[in-house]
């Protein structure tokens, strides 16, 4: 589907909660990365009139990252439902996700049929949807040469279903928002 390296040879980045990470950050940001709202609709909202758009970058099973695993306490190696997107205002991408299932719980016929649409507007949607705390790092994503002020993390929980979603904020948001370096 793409030219992503696999996961397994990206970098992890370095995640810390994201009360460490306040001071660190600009009230316009801590309101993007801080959100427990639909990232979706925000972005939506906030590059009108320019459309939202999902690129598909690559989606497939494979093995989480160590990190991963651990957020959502499956075994190393244990193989998964990955995702990786663009999330675009007009062709410009302002996001780009990484989403990692354990294939346990897997709703795979509604995940299988996303396309270039956003994960998040699914999950949101889901009745029981609970979202854990959120983490933050300042690494870059590690993959589709993104490059951005902040990256966020969280486990997301309908059901037997989890799933962690990583966001980095990229260097064209801020520009278009003209939101700070941090």
């Amino acid at each position: 589907m793409s030219d992503l390296p696999p996961a397994d040879t990206c970098a992890p980045a370095r995640w810390i909660p994201l009360a460490a990470a306040r001071p660190a950050m600009s009230p316009a940001w801590r309101r993007w990365v801080g959100s427990r709202d639909s990232l979706t609709l925000r972005l939506t909202e906030a590059g009108a009139p320019r459309p939202f758009r999902v690129r598909l970058l690559d989606q497939r099973l494979g093995t989480p990252r160590r990190d991963e695993a651990r957020a959502l306490d499956i075994g190393p190696g244990q193989r998964a439902w990955l995702r990786e997107v663009a999330l675009c205002l007009g062709e410009r991408p302002w996001v780009v996700a990484r989403s990692v299932a354990p294939l346990a719980g897997l709703p795979e016929h509604e995940l299988a049929r996303l396309g270039e649409r956003s994960l998040g507007s699914w999950l949101f949607r889901q009745p029981d949807l609970e979202r854990g705390d959120i983490e933050v790092t300042s690494a870059p994503a590690g993959f589709h040469d993104a490059h951005g002020p902040w990256g966020r993390r969280s486990v997301f929980r309908h059901g037997d279903f989890r799933v962690l979603v990583q966001e980095w904020f990229l260097d064209a948001m801020a520009d278009d928002l003209g939101l700070p370096s941090r």
